[in-house]
């Protein structure tokens, strides 16, 4: 089972980029999507249908244009659950989850902090994302949260950690943060299995960031811990130009 994740950016964007050209090339059987900035009546839905993908779900902002995410599947889940039923986190379309009878794939968009007031959305999002992580796992140990977590947990997933100590994003209380999210039980799947090096999944428009591969990882697969034996292979496809992130992805047997 290959499951996808991608911050497209604007789907809409990504669309006249050649983004189904792309999907159809990856073919995972799971893709889930962040920074739709669309909500689906103003989607042809119908792309992702002829694509292979008939299960299509959307989560979208209450705000035009901003945040929301998707999951994308060749095959029909048991359930759906649009968000975390916590008001203050669902507004802004940043959690969706289906649950197959092998596992649950989230598809998460955790908040940015670009400023004061954001930041402590974001750790209060994050706090409350745990707890609401913690309860969920108990009911679904088989749990994999896809999505761009807008963190870089270790120096090696971040091109100049010395200079970007005191940027949201590599703040301390940031990097703590996901370091217990998975010590509370989950799996960094990309690093469990890559201890290499200058592999990110995120770069900035300026300054030719990407060309130059001085980027940030802070796309993620975490997975809970059952699931370590089935996990055969997770990636990085930093080919895919379609958004200023890349596509990550893992792959389990079942």
């Amino acid at each position: 089972m290959k499951i996808v994740s991608y911050n497209v950016n604007g789907i809409r964007a990504a669309l006249k980029k050649g983004f189904m050209d792309w999907l159809e090339a990856a073919d995972p059987d799971v893709l889930c999507i962040q920074e739709t900035k669309a909500h689906p009546e103003q989607l042809d839905l119908q792309l992702f249908e002829d694509a292979g993908y008939p299960h299509h779900y959307w989560f979208s902002a209450q705000k035009k244009g901003y945040s929301g995410v998707a999951v994308l599947s060749k095959r029909e889940p048991k359930n759906v659950a649009y968000g975390t039923s916590i008001e203050s986190m669902d507004h802004e379309g940043r959690n969706l989850r289906l649950d197959f009878d092998e596992l649950s794939v989230m598809s998460l968009y955790l908040p940015s902090g670009t400023n004061d007031a954001r930041l402590d959305f974001k750790l209060n999002y994050m706090a409350k994302f745990q707890e609401y992580v913690n309860d969920l796992k108990k009911e679904i140990p088989n749990l994999l949260i896809c999505g761009d977590y807008n963190i870089c947990h270790e120096a090696i997933d971040i091109h100049n950690p010395v200079q970007n100590k005191n940027t949201s994003g590599f703040l301390p209380v940031e990097r703590e943060w996901i370091g217990n999210f998975i010590q509370s039980g989950f799996i960094d799947t990309f690093r469990h299995l890559n201890k290499e090096p200058h592999n990110y999944s995120w770069w900035s428009y300026r300054a030719n960031a990407r060309n130059n591969n001085k980027g940030w990882r802070i796309d993620y697969c975490m997975a809970t811990q059952p699931l370590e034996p089935n996990l055969k292979r997770a990636f990085i496809l930093p080919e895919a130009r379609h958004s200023d992130h890349c596509p990550i992805g893992v792959e389990f047997e079942f």
